[in-house]
């Protein structure tokens, strides 16, 4: 699963990497990866647009790995 390996990137903060996946993933969930992307990168303009397009609130404190946990749990419970 692309996402997975996102994911598995975003964790090792290996953001450039995991960007090229999830511009491919128009899933909330691959819209939520693609925000936290621009997260790391500092661009929060567009993080926020990707949040938006993943139909989630932008955090109020901007906290990449607790947003990293969260998606990975996500898409736990959405394999099952």
């Amino acid at each position: 699963m692309p996402i997975g390996t996102a994911v598995r990137l975003l964790k090792k903060g290996e953001w450039q990497k995991a960007h090229a996946i999830v511009q491919e993933d128009a899933s909330e969930l691959g819209c939520w990866a693609h925000g936290i992307v621009h997260m790391l990168e500092g661009d929060y303009g567009n993080a926020r647009y990707w949040y938006r397009k993943a139909h989630r609130m932008f955090p109020m404190e901007v906290d990449a790995k607790a947003e990293i946990a969260a998606l990975a749990t996500a898409i736990k419970e959405s394999s099952h």
